[in-house]
């Protein structure tokens, strides 16, 4: 909840500051809020010389233009993972509430901007849809079901991790924003397959699509600190991270594997926010979409 008061400095709609993964090549990909006709008057000085109607100016002798007014709501769709593989922090936070965190601040922003917010939640189980609406309630019925999910996560959870799941969330994802809305992914992706760049392609033909990447920096640089026994819950190794091809090799994954989700997804013009669960996530937030950049040395947000 507190998180209302830190969503602002970014936006997600075109017009991006220089800085903003969604500039250039991606900002032109969203689409923002979209236009409705209003009237059709006489031509005045200043008026948009493309928009005037050239078959009533034929038939009037005058010259008439086409006025439109910006549509006043727009559909966002926040799709929230909270399955098992969620369940991993050796920083800070865990996947899982590095992801709530990711949502809320997108829920707040969406609702303050006058749009419309709605979610599907989701675990490795069930998937608990909330339909859109532009109210504070709404935000708080979405954070609640996160919250929900998230305190299902505990070492003695009995659920085994589902990476089919992913797909059929999108699926669902898919037929419930059908055109021109913003559909935003938060999740690790575990499970990705062909079948979810598909989804996410047939997405992004008519909609918006921002997918935010949750990892762990222990990804993307293990520690120097000895053996380490790492398990899923069923299968168990040990991994030596006092050697430096080691944690190279161990890097070397964690970052091709996002090269290659934003090489798949760039291809289809969508863009990808890594986000790691170290840092605040407002912070990274504002440094990938938003006006505010990171002052150096200090850590604060202009």
């Amino acid at each position: 909840m507190k998180l209302r008061y830190k969503a602002s400095g970014y936006s997600f709609l075109p017009r991006q500051p220089v800085h903003s993964l969604l500039t250039g090549r991606h900002a032109s990909r969203l689409r923002g809020r979209g236009m409705d006709f209003e009237e059709i008057r006489r031509y005045l000085p200043g008026d948009d010389i493309r928009k005037i109607d050239w078959k009533v100016t034929a038939r009037t002798k005058k010259p008439h233009t086409r006025v439109y007014t910006e549509e006043r709501e727009r559909l966002v769709l926040l799709v929230v993972d909270q399955r098992v593989s969620m369940f991993f922090g050796t920083r800070v936070n865990m996947k899982s509430v590095t992801a709530a965190h990711g949502a809320a601040l997108a829920a707040w922003r969406v609702v303050d901007q006058g749009d419309r917010v709605g979610a599907l939640v989701f675990n490795d189980t069930q998937v608990k849809e909330i339909s859109p609406h532009r109210s504070r309630k709404r935000v708080m019925q979405i954070l609640g079901e996160i919250v929900r999910l998230n305190q299902q996560l505990n070492v003695d959870i009995q659920s085994k991790a589902n990476p089919n799941m992913l797909n059929r969330v999108l699926d669902r994802a898919l037929r419930t924003a059908k055109h021109d809305c913003m559909i935003c992914i938060i999740s690790d992706f575990y499970g990705m397959d062909e079948n979810t760049k598909r989804l996410i392609k047939l997405m992004g033909q008519h909609n918006d699509v921002l997918a935010a990447l949750i990892y762990d920096p222990l990804a993307a640089k293990p520690p120097q600190a000895g053996r380490f026994v790492i398990s899923d819950g069923e299968l168990q190794v040990e991994v030596d991270t006092s050697s430096g091809k080691k944690r190279t090799d161990i890097a070397n994954i964690f970052n091709e594997r996002l090269r290659s989700l934003k090489d798949e997804l760039t291809k289809m013009g969508i863009p990808v926010l890594p986000i790691q669960t170290e840092d605040p996530v407002e912070f990274q937030v504002r440094r990938l979409l938003g006006q505010a950049i990171a002052a150096q040395g200090g850590g604060h947000v202009r």
